[in-house]
């Protein structure tokens, strides 16, 4: 039986549902009590699922753990998955992001605080630093942004496992067309409006970015401030944030499918972190940025005040696409039809960080 299994990260554990036709259960418990959980991976790939979670430890530290039983069980390795080197003289905050490569079957990659980028070639049990990013001769005017220096984003391309582009706050954007030999920054037509020049080649505090379904070369960006689409894999890009009530936001998620079709939640500013009018609101663009419609039937209508960080908005892969987000009021929302119609999967959870969801068996 095949059923969508959805992981809620939050600041105290991670939450479990399971959706079995139109049910849906949440595991009894949180699973790493106390711990932060900045990322999840549902790595459906290979004949087993397996799913992947960056814990944050107050006592023992950050860890990577993973479950081959749909989240049921989990393992920690006996060393860990995620360390600097001694010779760089940086310790590990945390893990951003856990990403199962498109073009790799055995492959993960895992971002970072302090921002860097480490691979993964046994789905996600060690990983290794990717050097040249973390050695990159602009890395020494990088800064952290507002909730610190990590690598929040990574995109791999089902055509070319050499392809590899991540985002990271405040650094922006880079790529790599040669497996991570070279790194070239890719932020030409995203302002950085807090910055003396407000367009510069790197230094850009953005905050997500997403792949389209269709078009592989078409990425959809957030920023601080800002909302842009490039159409050449991240070589320039197009501000597309007009018809939204603020361009101002943390997350962005493409349609599993459809092309042209992307999904954003306005925040009302940098200084007024609540969303956009005080209206819970998804917008949603099936133009690629020409034009923007809010998607609010069956989610809150009274005043509200939770925000949805970078990671807290996503899709499945499900034929009609389920959409889902959390906020920092702990509420849980999903969608089974694109967005169209929203329901409440949960209340009163800690503050939500991220959002993932998948079909499985």
């Amino acid at each position: 039986m095949t059923e969508v299994l959805l992981a809620v990260g939050t600041r105290k554990g991670l939450f479990i549902g399971r959706r079995r036709g139109g049910t849906w259960e949440f595991d009894e418990s949180p699973y790493f009590n106390a711990q932060a959980v900045y990322s999840v991976a549902l790595d459906t790939r290979g004949d087993t699922p397996r799913l992947l979670a960056g814990g944050d430890s107050a006592h023992w530290g950050p860890s990577v753990f993973h479950s081959d039983d749909l989240g049921r069980t989990w393992t920690e390795p006996a060393a860990p998955a995620v360390k600097f080197p001694k010779e760089t003289g940086a310790s590990l905050e945390r893990v951003w992001q856990l990403h199962p490569a498109a073009a790799e079957p055995d492959v993960v990659y895992a971002g970072t605080e302090p921002a860097a980028l480490y691979r993964s070639e046994d789905r996600g049990e060690s990983f290794e630093l990717v050097r040249p990013l973390w050695e990159h001769p602009t890395r020494s005017k990088w800064v952290p942004g507002g909730g610190g220096e990590g690598l929040h984003t990574v995109l791999t391309d089902a055509r070319d496992p050499r392809s590899v582009t991540v985002a990271v706050s405040t650094a922006g954007v880079f790529r790599t067309a040669d497996g991570g030999a070279s790194w070239t920054p890719s932020n030409s037509g995203v302002s950085a409006v807090f910055l003396p020049d407000p367009d510069p080649e790197f230094g850009q505090c953005v905050h997500k970015v997403a792949r389209d379904a269709a078009d592989p070369d078409r990425l959809y960006l957030q920023n601080h401030w800002g909302v842009y689409r490039s159409d050449d894999a991240g070589a320039h890009w197009t501000d597309i944030g007009e018809g939204l009530p603020s361009t101002f936001g943390f997350a962005v998620a493409a349609h599993p499918h459809r092309g042209d079709t992307a999904y954003v939640f306005p925040i009302n500013a940098d200084a007024d972190r609540v969303p956009a009018d005080h209206r819970c609101r998804v917008y949603r663009t099936a133009d690629a940025g020409k034009s923007w419609e809010p998607l609010s039937a069956g989610l809150p209508q009274e005043d509200h005040y939770g925000t949805v960080l970078r990671d807290a908005l996503s899709t499945d892969d499900a034929e009609r696409a389920g959409v889902y987000f959390g906020n920092r009021n702990g509420e849980v929302f999903a969608s089974a039809d694109d967005g169209d119609s929203w329901r409440q999967l949960a209340s009163h959870l800690p503050d939500v960080l991220c959002v993932r969801a998948a079909v499985v068996a």
